[in-house]
């Protein structure tokens, strides 16, 4: 099977060498954007993406080698534990999921879909990242909280025993934890859905 898929912002190629990802969590707007910054003066970080997150959360994402993430996280952490929700350090990230959370991704393939929803946007980010690493499928968007009050989201697309494998360890993961919402996956999806699934 040949696959191929480019990020919607500006046509780029959607891998990415991005090997570690940072997230922290807040339940603090103003928490989340003093972390921040304490965070990039703490070890040569690239801030993936920092936004305000439903309901009135902060979310912040960073990438840098292992050991300089790691201090940022810590960094971001120190003296803000009360208002600190989720944290996630991922190393050996897969290379096709920073794109599908910073712009959706577009793709060809349209031979099977599925679907994940969390009740937490660290969840989403790591199954995305299991289903990815577990089959031949492309991780088409994670969105994470914006607008869908506190949830989040993982679509991938790819052949149906493809999406089956990576939605089973997938899925496994995010119930395990007692965070998933609902799951799907659709075989022969109709076309017409399309445009509105990626």
């Amino acid at each position: 099977m040949t696959m191929s898929a480019s990020s919607s912002r500006g046509g780029a190629e959607c891998a990415m060498d991005v090997g570690v990802l940072g997230v922290l969590e807040f339940n603090s707007i103003a928490a989340g954007i003093e972390a921040m910054d304490f965070m990039v003066k703490a070890a040569p970080v690239q801030i993936v993406d920092a936004k305000t997150i439903c309901p009135g959360k902060f979310l912040i994402l960073i990438t840098g080698e292992v050991a300089a993430v790691d201090a940022s996280l810590s960094a971001g952490k120190r003296g803000r534990e009360a208002f600190l929700i989720d944290e996630l350090f991922l190393p050996r990230l897969h290379r096709y999921i920073i794109p599908s959370i910073v712009g959706a991704i577009e793709c060809k393939t349209w031979d099977a879909v599925g679907v994940i929803e969390s009740f937490s946007s660290t969840a989403s980010i790591v199954a995305g990242d299991i289903a990815a690493k577990t089959a031949e499928v492309i991780i088409t968007e994670i969105r994470l909280a914006t607008g869908l009050g506190g949830k989040s989201y993982v679509k991938m697309v790819g052949e149906i025993h493809e999406i089956e494998a990576a939605m089973k360890e997938a899925v496994a993961y995010i119930r395990e934890r007692g965070l998933l919402c609902r799951d799907i996956i659709l075989p022969q999806p109709h076309p017409d859905i399309k445009p509105f699934f990626l």
